[in-house]
């Protein structure tokens, strides 16, 4: 049973209508833009949720359901001076004069606070006296207060530039805000590198201005509308504010990238004498298909962050999934509409020397260089299979050393929140912004509970890992729930503070809690980033076996074949580990950091590998779907395997190597932004996008296929029932047996 997925009459309809479906995308992106500037603000937040029950999550819940609301705030200015003390009254008119400033904000934007003055509380001041740390609480739930800690950060600037003292912030809010702040820096860091680089490489593919344009306009077009979508979606689901990026950064691969296709076929076409209106349906039926279901790859890589029970991935899942769809519809609805009111016109402003030959056309690389390293991998073959795949293997063995975690503020660049992080974690312990909050449900007032948590409490008190005792207890209402707060030495992602939350959760409190009829659980930011580090490290496998099962299952359909997508997967494996092997190298062991201008640090944040995992395997399967599908056109009319090889890689060679040094170029902007995280997801992306357009299409694809033969195309007989789904359809070859099909 055949099935064709023609996209054939959706480019004609497009190209019978061209001003109506234009009218449609400009409309639609009209509402998308007054979206974004009405609702994309409140749709993303700072906020990690879990929807699986974790420890963490629970003690969060009850905390805002039965005893405080929403967890508070906090934000800790710090004062400190080289010279004076506390004690001097210079000091303390400084610090009830910022004190005073800050609440000076009034109700709506400062909750409340606390100075040494006001208290006499020796916590609140260093052991040498010459630094003092002030709470303040914000008004309202993390967004609200993350709307109004600009004010605050502003009254913090104006402060510190007086001589005589440092005055500083850091908290619940003050490190996200300025870590966003780097992060939409990067983007339009990224934006600047990326698109001038991949305007260049347009001009020299297509060798025209306007043609260049086109792939850029249609990539900005998906971006605006997709975060449209994301701006509902956020309202009633929780997105990271990272979505935005990840828009960002993959909307301008992808939708260049489907877009170019769709462009270089119809020039193609025009060029061999079809009309404007035949050569947009041959493009719609031949590189639509392609788009379509290298879309459709996609997607279905990308779904696997949906399943993890984290909203940090279903977050940036969805908002990759939804530009992904958005190029797709693009390129198949609006750009056979443009290029069909272009015409001709679409090679306006030529440019001398360049893009004189399609660069996707079968003869535009007959004697070129990668015809010529295609016909030498396939005269040597096992030695090209065995030297490229054990570089890569070689490369891929870092992966083993590979340490997940969160880069946290210590690893942002010279921020006002890094400074004060420092010196709060020298003087104090961070621990006093964010404890480990112990959640107790149960009678509290009871002997046994009361005894259990003494033991407790002295247990945290005798260990000299907690550099802070717990603070004092609290307790609802109904005296059925109360939070222990205990501060974790370090950074809440560091080494010591995770420390910390296994040492409770698995010695102290067990060993207090025996027998006692409670419920205790660990909250706080540590014990969300334990649960998180556990969550990631029990799906990893659950999403990568979803991904290639169902990347298995689409392949083996849509080429007839067991052993294609069997070496498909193997081969993108090969990519993203040495994608990974190279980020621990760079990253973890500084193997050219400083060079390339990277953070070396001693971790890789937790959720990139998973995210790489399903973007890496998703881009390289859509080349490889691209190449695969020319070869097997090649073969289905000739039977000859070596020169339909040879056929398929000569005829994509232009497109996939252009379109890939766009995505790498894309990429590599967005690694060159401050922020440690973007550097790792732009290089992780980058490499394996480089890796898989040069090593795996030229020399693991070709020998690899040389080495089996007919045996590429094996289905065994039981399976002859599946559905033929073709990417292209089959055509008769032409007289000169040498276009492209």
């Amino acid at each position: 049973m055949a099935l064709n997925l023609s996209t054939e009459s959706l480019a004609r309809a497009s190209s019978r209508r061209p001003w109506i479906t234009i009218g449609i995308w400009v409309v639609l992106l009209a509402v998308a833009m007054v979206l974004n500037a009405t609702l994309l603000g409140s749709a993303t937040t700072t906020e990690f949720r879990f929807t699986n029950g974790v420890d963490s999550q629970r003690a969060l819940d009850l905390l805002e359901t039965r005893l405080r609301g929403p967890r508070p705030m906090t934000e800790m200015v710090i004062i400190q001076s080289d010279s004076m003390t506390v004690d001097d009254p210079a000091f303390q008119a400084k610090t009830e004069s910022v004190f005073s400033t800050i609440l000076g904000l009034g109700p709506e934007v400062i909750a409340g606070g606390q100075n040494y003055y006001q208290a006499s509380d020796e916590g609140l001041v260093s052991a040498d006296r010459k630094t003092t740390i002030m709470p303040m609480v914000m008004t309202g739930e993390l967004d609200e207060a993350t709307a109004n800690i600009e004010s605050v950060l502003d009254i913090i600037a104006e402060e510190n530039e007086a001589s005589g003292f440092q005055v500083l912030i850091v908290g619940d809010i003050s490190i996200p805000f300025e870590s966003n702040e780097l992060s939409q820096k990067d983007i339009e860091k990224g934006e600047k590198i990326g698109v001038p680089v991949a305007l260049i490489i347009l001009l020299v593919l297509f060798g025209a201005v306007l043609a260049a344009f086109i792939p850029i306009g249609l990539a900005i077009v998906s971006i605006i509308v997709a975060l449209g979508a994301t701006a509902v979606i956020g309202q009633y689901f929780d997105l990271i504010f990272f979505v935005t990026l990840m828009i960002s950064m993959i909307g301008l691969a992808v939708g260049i990238d489907y877009s170019l296709i769709v462009v270089s076929r119809f020039r193609e076409e025009l060029a061999r004498g079809l009309s404007t209106h035949e050569a947009v349906a041959k493009a719609g039926s031949t590189a639509g298909r392609t788009v379509l279901f290298s879309g459709v790859t996609v997607v279905l890589a990308l779904s696997g962050m949906l399943i993890i029970p984290a909203s940090v991935f279903q977050g940036l899942g969805t908002g990759a999934i939804l530009v992904v769809i958005a190029a797709v519809a693009a390129s198949l609805t609006l750009l056979p509409a443009i290029l069909t009111t272009l015409g001709p016109k679409v090679n306006l402003l030529r440019l001398p020397f360049l893009g004189r030959k399609s660069a996707n056309h079968p003869d535009a690389n007959q004697r070129g260089f990668w015809e010529f390293v295609t016909r030498n991998v396939m005269r040597f073959p096992i030695i090209s299979l065995v030297v490229v795949a054990g570089l890569m293997l070689a490369a891929s063995a870092s992966y083993f050393d590979l340490e997940t975690g969160f880069n946290g503020v210590d690893t942002l660049p010279d921020t006002q929140t890094k400074a004060a992080f420092f010196i709060l974690e020298e003087e104090f312990s961070f621990g006093v912004v964010s404890p480990a909050e112990i959640v107790i449900d149960g009678p509290i007032n009871s002997p046994g509970v009361q005894a259990a948590i003494a033991d407790l409490t002295a247990a945290i008190i005798a260990d000299p890992d907690f550099q802070n005792p717990p603070r004092a207890l609290e307790v609802n209402a109904a005296g059925d729930l109360a939070l222990l707060a205990v501060p974790v030495p370090g950074e809440p992602g560091g080494p010591a503070a995770l420390a910390a939350v296994a040492k409770l959760r698995n010695q102290y409190i067990p060993a207090a809690f025996s027998g006692v009829d409670a419920d205790v659980m660990v909250g706080g930011i540590s014990a969300f980033n334990t649960d998180f580090f556990a969550i990631a490290d029990t799906y990893r496998p659950i999403m990568f076996a979803f991904v290639l099962s169902l990347s298995f299952l689409l392949l083996m359909v849509v080429f007839r074949s067991i052993v294609i997508p069997l070496k498909a997967i193997l081969m993108n494996l090969l990519s993203v580990g040495t994608a990974y092997g190279l980020l621990v190298l760079v990253f973890q062991k500084g193997v050219g950091a400083d060079l390339l201008g990277f953070t070396e640090t001693p971790i890789i944040d937790a959720w990139i590998p998973m995210f790489l995992f399903s973007v890496l395997f998703g881009l390289s399967m859509d080349y490889h779907v691209f190449l695969l599908s020319r070869i097997k056109e090649r073969y289905d009319l000739t039977h000859d395997n070596n020169e339909a090889v040879a056929y398929g890689l000569r005829s994509t060679a232009g497109l996939i190597t252009g379109a890939a040094l766009i995505m790498v170029a894309v990429f590599g902007g967005f690694a060159a932004g401050d922020t440690v995280g973007n550097q790792q997801v732009g290089f992780g992306l980058a490499i394996a996008v480089f890796l898989d357009a040069t090593l795996v299409r030229s020399v693991l694809v070709p020998a690899s296929m040389r080495l089996l033969g007919k045996w590429n195309w094996y289905l065994p007989s039981w399976l002859q029932w599946l559905p033929d789904l073709r990417v292209e359809p089959v055509e008769q070859p032409s007289m000169t047996d040498s276009k492209e099909i």
